[in-house]
């Protein structure tokens, strides 16, 4: 995306663009005249308002609330005032606000549109649960729209729109988390305003006493439901491609992209049936459909909503069996379902386990430690955990538990209540967002109950797993306005103690901690909020690094709780590029030394020059054009979380359009959510003749590897074509708390990638010899390497140029970046095996 939301709000119909889902939607709310939006924060629907209507708030009113429950209630207020109002949030959201929801599909009186954007993830990729939600939508008697492209997910809002105030209903948008998080080209509709709706001064028709319901629910069945079959039927949106005659295939959603994808790479003639709305269904289109064909099957997301429906009507299908594993298809998934050939080898050395991880020096890591450590003497037998950065304690015996949002504290006191002697061994922990997300019923309960026992809340002042957007204890809410919610304060008008510490206190929480829990044994209740650490990601970085005199080390390891710090030579900590400084705090490991030795130093007094000190790059860019480039390109990029792999694929993007693409196609997926957590992800590319951000196997020009045992990963190098270039990274990151030894050895690696094509290059020296301490601009030093293979060597390094600067303008980045991009360029030949 090279323009801000703003401009693309504003541009002019039919500008081409390649846009993120989620942002493709949120210009799409602006452009059709939507007048609000509300939500709560849940990955993958979090950039509609984080990213997307959060820039433009004077087109748009638009706020996160404290829960999904409440944004919902404060949609539907919305709409009480005449005003059209989307609400967004992913499915476990559905179910927080099912309350609202449930009694909002009953109201059939005129008013404002009430659109909820409901998030899927069927993988599921940062979800704890996969159910779901269309036969709560049917017997809702909801419309439901499935966008199938990005294209559908900028005109979805106007749409949805419509249908709402047409049926007086509301309407529920779910799209795919692939098609949310990957980006496609879309052209730009037409903009368009929209009268509120005239409303009657009186509101007493909009209620849910029993006696309303009842008429509201044979008007539902009398008026709405006949009219959204009739519509659905009938609708141009429906598309119906012909082709042999011999297999049919009906589907919606995502899947249709998909579904192309393989018919484009494999030349298939199918008949398709692709329907835009999954409730209610067209039926009789269907059956019409289902009788020119020979054979019919259904691909769905999900459990089998579709299939299930046609097979009731008497339809003879070929889906998903009953209890199917597949939740989420794939292209690689429909080819075998179709009986083709796909390629796929089983490899002799496993990947590496990469569970997603608390960032280094984070602010949550000590009262892990310790959390852990008092597992470890039995003094806690039992951690009852929620959802959110917290949860990752898990990886770390810091949490045993986790069930969802806000139940932390009600799972403690259920076990409490059973077990009475166990309240000083067992603890609740729970994010700051989240205890002001409904941890705090729980809080209110415990209290209530006279329960004793120990409630921990960490708080990092943002909701940080999803993107760092604000809640209660930021500074401020999206708007800007300063915060006035004081959590301690809360929490102790509820009646609990409280007591309130700081995050990088080594000493403070033991003792705290073991005061608490003791207590619990003679029945207080306490919280505990950890505290005076934001979010390390947003936060201006630290400096501060950590160092030992190699004599007077013990080499005891005590101090290596964190990926920042590592064992160098002759088994001596030092500090790694993904040391973070703790924020300028007492740093956590160095609390851990015994004799310490380890101590706080600057980056300036180890003579590192600070990051962004690079010579200024042109401003302006000499044009160029691109010759001979192929009709259809493609690459893949794996690593781990933080490596830069989004930021790569936005580059090729916007190259692609600079090349002339836009023309066709350009399509990009990326993993997101938890696995960004130090977990393995995976970008993907495509532009030309492509169809699908997710590749099918045997398709793809290159794979690049950033994280050299990444290149393991079940799956990747199926995708490789014949022929095609793995280019590999010398960079090898260990897993904490992984032994060595169980790392994939570079002999083992060898081994494997030998029959293969293969470019190895070292990023991570070339990066920091630039002067960037972190290692962050080796993706960058990376595309210019890659910049010189075929056939991305057909692309003038102008165009690479201009892509750089159109993803990051600000001049400290852009000059970075036109450093590391033309070092990479420049270097010497990689080390190249086949």
């Amino acid at each position: 995306m090279s323009h801000s939301i703003r401009q693309l709000c504003l541009a002019p119909e039919g500008h081409a663009e390649v846009l993120q889902g989620n942002i493709a939607f949120a210009v799409g709310c602006v452009r059709s005249g939507v007048h609000s939006a509300d939500g709560y924060p849940g990955t993958p629907s979090s950039e509609v308002i984080d990213r997307g209507l959060a820039q433009v708030q004077d087109l748009i009113t638009v706020g996160w609330s404290v829960n999904e429950a409440a944004a919902a209630a404060v949609g539907f207020g919305h709409t009480l005032a005449g005003r059209d109002c989307v609400v967004t949030m992913k499915i476990p959201g559905l179910f927080q606000a099912g309350d609202i929801f449930t009694s909002g599909s009953g109201i059939i009186k005129e008013r404002g549109a009430l659109v909820y954007f409901i998030a899927s993830d069927f993988t599921p990729s940062s979800t704890q649960h996969l159910v779901d939600p269309r036969p709560l939508f049917k017997s809702c008697f909801v419309p439901v729209l499935e966008p199938r492209n990005h294209q559908e997910m900028l005109e979805a809002p106007g749409l949805a729109v419509e249908v709402a105030r047409a049926f007086n209903t509301q309407v529920v948008v779910m799209p795919s988390g692939a098609l949310c998080h990957s980006e496609g080209l879309v052209r730009l509709n037409a903009s368009q305003t929209r009268e509120p709706v005239k409303m009657a001064g009186d509101l007493h028709g909009f209620n849910v006493l029993p006696s309303i319901c009842s008429k509201s629910y044979l008007e539902v069945m009398a008026t709405r439901m006949p009219g959204l079959v009739e519509m659905v039927e009938k609708s141009p949106l429906n598309r119906w491609d012909k082709g042999s005659g011999k297999v049919g295939v009906v589907t919606y959603g995502v899947c249709d992209l998909y579904l192309r994808e393989v018919m484009e790479a494999r030349g298939l003639e199918l008949d398709v049936l692709s329907l835009a709305f999954s409730n209610p269904l067209p039926l009789e289109l269907i059956k019409r459909f289902c009788a020119t064909v020979e054979e019919v099957v259904v691909i769905e997301d999900g459990y089998r909503h579709l299939q299930e429906a046609m097979e009731q009507a008497g339809l003879k299908v070929r889906g998903k069996l009953p209890y199917s594993p597949v939740t989420e298809w794939t292209p690689a998934l429909i080819a075998g379902l179709l009986g083709l050939e796909v390629p796929g080898a089983a490899l002799p050395v496993a990947g590496v386990m990469r569970p997603p991880l608390i960032c280094p020096g984070c602010p949550y890591r000590l009262m892990a430690q310790e959390l852990s450590y008092a597992k470890s003497k039995g003094t806690v037998e039992a951690i009852f955990g929620d959802i959110g950065c917290n949860a990752l304690l898990y990886f770390m015996d810091a949490m045993d538990t986790g069930l969802a949002m806000g139940a932390s504290e009600g799972k403690r006191t259920g076990y409490v209540l059973s077990r009475p002697e166990q309240a000083s061994k067992c603890v609740s922990i729970i994010g700051d967002s989240t205890e002001c997300h409904s941890g705090m019923d729980a809080t209110r309960n415990a209290i209530y109950r006279n329960v004793p026992g120990v409630k921990i809340i960490l708080d990092n002042e943002w909701t940080a797993m999803t993107g760092g957007q604000p809640s209660p204890t930021s500074p401020g809410n999206l708007a800007g306005q300063a915060n006035r919610f004081d959590l301690p304060a809360s929490l102790a008008a509820h009646g609990a103690k409280v007591e309130v510490i700081g995050a990088y206190e080594r000493k403070t929480i033991r003792a705290t901690l073991r005061r608490a829990l003791a207590e619990a044994a003679e029945g207080v209740f306490t919280t505990i909020v950890v505290r005076d650490g934001a979010c390390l990601k947003k936060i201006k970085p630290s400096r501060q690094r950590v160092q030992v005199d190699p004599e007077a080390c013990r080499k005891c390891d005590l101090c290596l709780i964190c990926p920042g710090i590592a064992k160098g030579a002759a088994g001596v900590p030092e500090v790694t590029n993904l040391c973070s400084g703790c924020g300028g705090h007492e740093p956590a490991c160095s609390q851990m030394c015994p004799t310490k030795v380890l101590k706080p130093v600057s980056l300036d007094e180890l003579g590192v020059a600070a990051g962004g000190t690079f010579p200024a790059a042109p401003a302006e860019i000499p044009g160029a054009a691109a010759a001979g480039l192929p009709r259809r390109l493609s690459l893949a990029i794996r690593g781990v979380g933080g490596q830069g792999n989004l930021f790569f694929g936005r580059v090729l993007t916007q190259l692609a359009m600079a090349a002339g693409y836009g023309e066709r196609n350009i399509v990009k997926g990326d993993t997101h959510g938890m696995a960004q957590m130090g977990g393995p992800v995976i970008s993907t590319f495509g532009c030309g003749d492509v169809v699908s951000p997710v590749q099918l196997p045997g398709t793809v020009d290159c794979l690049i590897v950033m994280e050299k045992s990444e290149v393991l990963r079940p799956g990747f190098l199926d995708l490789l074509r014949p022929g095609g270039t793995i280019l590999l990274a010398g960079t090898r990151i260990l897993p904490e708390g992984m032994a060595e030894e169980a790392y994939p050895t570079d002999a083992q690696l060898q081994a494997i990638l030998r029959p293969y094509h293969l470019i190895e290059v070292d990023l991570l020296e070339k990066a920091i010899a630039l002067g960037d301490p972190t290692g962050k601009i080796a993706n960058v030093v990376l595309m210019g390497i890659l910049s010189t293979l075929e056939p991305f060597d057909r692309f003038p390094a102008e165009l690479w140029w201009k892509a750089l600067q159109a993803v990051n303008p600000k001049p400290a980045v852009w000059a970075a970046n036109y450093a590391a991009f033309n070092a990479g360029r420049a270097s010497s030949r990689p080390v190249e095996a086949r």
